[in-house]
């Protein structure tokens, strides 16, 4: 196991939650209110999405990106940040014989389209959704090809930025390694396993065993599930020498029927990784970690 453990906080993410939970982050208000109760329970990163403040939606807003970090950095200057930018890849293929009109939700952009808020807001770490997949059970594809990773992979190195790796099968996986031997990744590349997302890599002991196998020997890791799964893939990831995610993002649910915050899932994260016996990074431990410059 790890002796220090980072935990990475995902606060609201892009999913259909709003109405699902009493209490989503929506607002930039709300989702820097978000991060910084997570990082006073004990998050080294905080990892951020933005939405629509009317309809709830994912965004790629980049005013929205920046005024969540301002809020954040104006009470906090040491929790480390995570934006997002899986947002741009999304393409909902059209109902039965006209697959051609895509519906609503369709988002395809380019690698600098995809990367403005990254390149003006420089977070200290940013994702790379290393493949493309189908997300969910109707018609919704998250894509990348090879060629845009490649190109987002140069630009996030050009902006000073380490990339996170998103994971979602092993494909996923191969072609990381791929990028980090083409020198597209620094060294002590960063992966995030996200496991149980429909149709992705399932979350089970053997699969992350696997995928952990499969890394780099400089390679840092962490691991996640959703719903009820997320703090068995916590106990899992640190008993394997990984880090861990929790949050809204990935489960509304601190108990059966009782509804999460931020907060307590992140207690309850630092509660099990110091009951295996090892402890949580502080951010500066995390940056030490990860090879970040504060």
């Amino acid at each position: 196991m790890q002796s220090k453990v980072i935990i990475t906080a995902a606060v609201t993410g892009a999913g259909d939650t709003v109405g699902k939970h009493p209490a989503i982050p929506v607002t930039p208000e709300q989702i820097a209110n978000a991060a910084l109760e997570a990082a006073s329970a004990g998050a080294t990163v905080v990892h951020c999405h933005v939405r629509n403040v009317v309809t709830g939606k994912g965004t790629r807003d980049v005013n929205l990106y920046r005024e969540v970090m301002e809020k954040i950095r104006a009470k906090n200057t040491d929790v480390i940040i995570n934006l997002t930018a899986g947002m741009g890849g999304d393409l909902v293929i059209g109902e039965g014989e006209n697959p051609m009109t895509f519906g609503e939700g369709t988002d395809v952009v380019g690698p600098l389209e995809r990367l403005v808020h990254v390149k003006e807001l420089r977070p200290e770490i940013c994702t790379i959704d290393c493949g493309s997949l189908n997300f969910g059970d109707g018609n919704g594809l998250v894509v990348q090809t090879p060629m845009q990773l490649r190109e987002q992979a140069r630009l996030i190195k050009s902006y000073g930025v380490k990339p996170e790796m998103e994971i979602f099968d092993s494909g996923n996986l191969w072609f990381a390694n791929q990028l980090v031997k083409e020198g597209l990744i620094e060294p002590k590349p960063l992966y995030q396993l996200c496991l149980g997302i429909p149709w992705g890599a399932p979350f089970n002991t053997e699969t992350m065993a696997y995928q952990k196998s499969q890394l780099p020997p400089d390679a840092i890791w962490a691991a996640f599930s959703i719903g009820r799964q997320q703090f068995h893939a916590v106990a899992q990831a640190v008993l394997l020498g990984g880090h861990v995610r929790v949050g809204l993002e990935d489960n509304l649910y601190l108990d059966k029927g009782v509804f999460a915050s931020n907060g307590s899932l992140v207690e309850k994260a630092v509660k099990l990784i110091e009951m295996l016996g090892t402890k949580v990074a502080t951010p500066a431990e995390g940056r030490d970690i990860l090879g970040l410059k504060k």
